[in-house]
């Protein structure tokens, strides 16, 4: 009985011939399934063995042919495997031996290219070389993923991941061996990436996790500076102001870029002065400095650290401290006879005296409205700040006017002090005199100057709100939530690029020259493009080391039950700290009131709470009523530079975008006009 060796589906099949047509066979397959297979898909026709025993005999010849030997064997030219079968074992060759050839023919490309079917010819000995080592290195690759997958199983950190480090989380290259070697383990564990590494002790803790991602991604460089960038000096030639400037400032901060003054005049009449540090003379547009500053667009401010804008060395020359004369941009304006309205402004480049400098942590309990009113109380600078809070209060009403309603005031703000891996969160009153002094003066120079640049007709970059919505421009347009028909920032460059783009324009039109910047000057939109990304990315890592450090403060206290005040709806805030969640099981209750809560888990690579609640306490124990997370900027968010503690913002109230570096989780987005949540 005749039975036939065949191709099917990409495979070999074995036999028994029941019909010959010529052009095609009708076979029965050992199991008795019936098929037609057509005469030129047959490679070999026997009588022995029977087609279940082939295959399996077959596939034992092949397992113990040296494929080196054979192709050594093979003929240079085509060839068809029944005759290289003769060639191997000598004679006439048995099905079995030229089925296992021909296994072993299929099994070996780097040996034998196929040429048709059952017809081979052997590679050339050079590409027989060039191919085993390929094969050598991926073999080898191959042991080294599964060699560093097994060890991040066991939480065990190889070496080849430590030294590729926050790469395998931002932007990684996903051919390396070690981002293979990341994904198998993660596919193994049922883990994020991020969680992986920092279980095998990739990074010391969750904080650096979270930093080493962004520093990757936004300083890949590293945050350092070279050596010898710095800025020129001043020029030494610059009148000096009669003024005695002082400045208001948390006790972190060190660069300290704004003063005020209040002079009076022959007339009995008082000037106040408003002076920003002018690093903008200290370098050019385009130069080593402003590049670098251009690259960096701000400082980055996190509880306990920062990554500043410029270096040390270009910082100190111009920084505002308490004792030098420092190179500023002042603006003056006079007041009339109440002191209450501004009648002659004027901005000029000079030197300024700075007598002191001022700290809130260490005044609001003393400069209170209560102390401002009352003439008797001393405390530093008293005369300046009680003319500048009158100032105030009426440039403020002027504004309310403008907008229609009264600002939003009774924010509640939180400082981070961090040493080592304790922290200490102590709120802080966004309304306290000092605050509104200083947020106001920075509103009214940053107005002010916002209209000498429309005046010149010099371009700048302006911060704007109509119907809601905050934008950034280089023409002047009203910002409707301040009250002020124009509006740049410009009272902080040692910390924002456009602060120091818009002082540039501004020294300029005081000195009565060229502008370095020209009426739709590509470099004005490519800097505010590049600077609003920066800026939402600045402030996401911002958010994430702020709620990162309210978890830390959530363990410190080691306290399982906490208070928490109501939001809205589930979204609760922790009493004592600016971080929020949500509580599913949380009744109906209103704004401001008070609950305990139950945190089952906290979570700080994912920066979330799991809480249950617990219950709601008494009206008496009611806190104020939380304030409204509006969609406007208020005074000290669009004036926001006078000190570090402003620049950070009001913790938790930036939201999180919604993608983050590979594997890890991101705070999910906060509804609009919310805080972010857990």
């Amino acid at each position: 009985m005749t039975h036939v060796l065949f191709e099917e589906d990409g495979g070999l099949k074995a036999a028994t011939v029941l019909s010959d047509a010529g052009t095609s066979l009708q076979v029965e397959h050992a199991s008795g399934r019936r098929t037609k297979v057509k005469t030129a898909q047959v490679l070999l026709r026997f009588e022995a063995p029977a087609p279940a025993e082939l295959m399996p005999a077959a596939q034992a010849i092949a397992g113990d042919i040296d494929v080196d030997f054979l192709w050594e064997c093979a003929p240079q030219d085509e060839f068809g495997f029944i005759d290289l079968a003769g060639e191997y074992f000598g004679g006439t060759p048995t099905a079995a031996q030229s089925t296992g050839v021909l296994i072993s023919l299929a099994a070996a490309p780097v040996y034998f290219h196929r040429k048709g079917r059952g017809r081979f010819r052997p590679a050339p000995a050079e590409t027989v070389k060039l191919a085993l080592a390929a094969l050598e290195r991926r073999r080898a690759q191959e042991a080294a993923i599964a060699g560093m997958a097994l060890d991040l199983q066991h939480a065990r950190l190889p070496a080849p991941i430590a030294q590729a480090g926050a790469a395998l989380l931002v932007k990684p290259d996903k051919q390396s061996l070690e981002f293979r070697a990341l994904e198998r383990a993660c596919e193994a564990l049922r883990k994020p990436a991020a969680r992986v590494l920092l279980e095998a002790g990739l990074f010391a803790d969750a904080r650096r996790l979270h930093m080493a991602c962004f520093e990757r991604e936004y300083f890949p460089g590293g945050t350092g500076f070279a050596p010898g960038v710095g800025a020129t000096p001043a020029p030494a030639d610059l009148p000096l102001s009669p003024a005695q400037a002082f400045s208001v400032d948390d006790s972190t901060t060190t660069e300290i870029d704004d003063c005020l003054s209040v002079q009076t005049l022959a007339d009995g009449r008082l000037r106040v002065g408003v002076h920003i540090a002018a690093p903008a003379l200290g370098g050019t547009r385009d130069d080593a400095l402003d590049a670098l500053a251009r690259e960096r667009m701000s400082t980055v401010y996190m509880p306990g650290e920062k990554i500043t804008m410029l270096p040390e060395a270009a910082i100190r020359p111009y920084s505002l401290d308490e004792g030098t004369e420092r190179a500023v941009l002042s603006l003056y304006c006079d007041l009339d006879d109440t002191a209450t309205q501004v009648v002659a402004r004027q901005t000029c480049v000079e030197r300024i005296r700075v007598v002191a400098n001022l700290r809130h942590d260490q005044l609001d309990a003393v400069v209170t409205e209560a102390s401002l009113e009352d003439p008797q109380s001393q405390f530093p600078m008293a005369d300046a700040l009680r003319a500048l809070w009158t100032l105030m209060q009426a440039l403020s009403a002027g504004r309310d006017k403008v907008r229609g309603k009264p600002e939003a005031r009774f924010r509640t703000d939180f400082s981070f002090y961090v040493e080592g891996d304790q922290v200490r969160i102590v709120q802080r009153r966004r309304d306290a005199p000092l605050d509104r002094i200083v947020a106001e003066m920075m509103i009214l120079a940053n107005s002010e100057w916002g209209r000498l640049l429309a005046e010149h007709q010099a371009p700048g970059i302006y911060r704007s709100q109509q119907m809601g919505r905050v934008r950034m421009s280089t023409h002047p347009l009203p910002h409707q939530g301040l009250g002020v028909a124009q509006y740049i920032w410009s009272t902080s460059p040692l910390r924002r690029y456009v602060d120091l783009v818009n002082q540039r324009q501004l020294v300029a039109v005081a000195r009565g020259e060229k502008p370095p910047y020209s009426a739709n000057d590509a470099d004005l939109f490519a800097i505010l493009s590049a600077f609003d990304a920066r800026h939402d990315a600045y402030g996401d890592i911002q958010t994430r080391m702020e709620r990162y450090w309210c978890l830390r403060w959530l363990a410190q206290q080691g306290a399982r039950r906490v208070t928490a005040v109501v939001v809205r709806d589930d979204l609760l805030r922790l009493a004592d700290a600016p971080f929020y969640f949500r509580v599913p099981d949380v009744p109906a209750l209103a704004p401001g009131r008070q609950v305990l809560v139950d945190i089952l888990e906290r979570d700080e690579l994912d920066l979330s709470v799991s809480a249950r609640f617990v219950e709601a306490l008494s009206t008496e124990a009611e806190a104020p009523p939380v304030e409204p997370y509006l969609a406007e900027e208020t005074a000290e968010e669009a004036a926001e530079g006078s000190d570090e503690a402003s620049m950070q913002g009001s913790a938790g109230e930036v939201a999180a975008p919604e993608s983050s570096p590979a594997g890890i989780p991101a705070p999910a987005p906060a509804p609009a006009g919310e805080p972010p949540i857990a």
